[in-house]
């Protein structure tokens, strides 16, 4: 990529990462398509919630590997927040895996199945391992832009779970109440996020590289739906060892 050295003014920068989103996110994805327009049958359904588990497992892991290289106690201080959100807390709060737990109960897969990660596609768990291994691993300006997804979660929520409703007679609002929690997270996690990349790249190069770790973050969410489409869709290559819905 070729670009100038000037930087990048605040609203270009924000309007940056709204185009990626825009044109990478994985709401563009023919799996979500069929997911939300009831075009999948319970077993694609359920291999869908069961590898995302590994997903929702792992992000816990990204943010204290993130935390714990953060000098600005401001950062750590917000970033807490999500360890919470996912995890729970003692004031009750379940947090995000207990509730995803829900929904993969509530499509009557096994609990040991499903947290035990050994069903899982490799393309998950490699997709995965990649995105805590780059947060660990890269500049913080980097470890921090690659949340910023977030940003465009909202309007994917939103069309999952009415879509899901509406289309699935075996999925109820209490099997989705992980969703109805992200929708308030996101933008307060994003709004934080996207304040503190633009703050904290002060030169076009670390711009340049916030906006790489966005792209690589869409990448990450994409590659996951590859792998469900290719083994559970067309053709239908199910790995050795991965989800049968056949078999569930």
């Amino acid at each position: 990529m070729t670009h100038s050295d000037e930087l990048l003014s605040p609203a270009a920068f924000e309007a940056a990462f709204r185009t990626i989103g825009a044109e990478r996110y994985h709401s563009h994805h023919p799996f979500h398509h069929l997911l939300h327009t009831g075009k999948l049958n319970k077993g694609q359904v359920q291999a869908w919630a069961l590898n995302r588990y590994v997903y929702q497992a792992h992000i816990p892991l990204k943010d204290a590997a993130l935390m714990s290289r953060a000098h600005d106690p401001v950062l750590r201080r917000e970033w807490i927040h999500r360890l919470t959100d996912h995890d729970g807390d003692e004031a009750g709060d379940e947090g995000g895996i207990a509730r995803w737990l829900r929904l993969t109960d509530a499509l009557g897969l096994a609990r040991d199945d499903v947290t035990s990660m050994r069903l899982a596609h490799p393309g998950t768990i490699f997709a995965v391992e990649a995105y805590v291994r780059f947060v660990r691993e890269r500049s913080l300006i980097e470890a921090v832009a690659s949340s910023l997804t977030e940003l465009f979660a909202p309007t994917i929520i939103a069309d999952r779970v009415s879509g899901m409703l509406a289309n699935y007679d075996f999925i109820s609002r209490e099997a989705l109440a992980y969703f109805g929690k992200r929708m308030t997270q996101a933008p307060r996690d994003s709004t934080f996020a996207l304040k503190w990349v633009i703050a904290h790249c002060r030169t076009r190069a670390e711009q340049e590289l916030a906006l790489d770790a966005l792209r690589f973050k869409c990448g990450v969410l994409w590659s996951q739906l590859d792998a469900l489409y290719i083994a559970y869709v067309a053709p239908g290559i199910i790995p050795p060892g991965a989800f049968r819905p056949d078999a569930a």
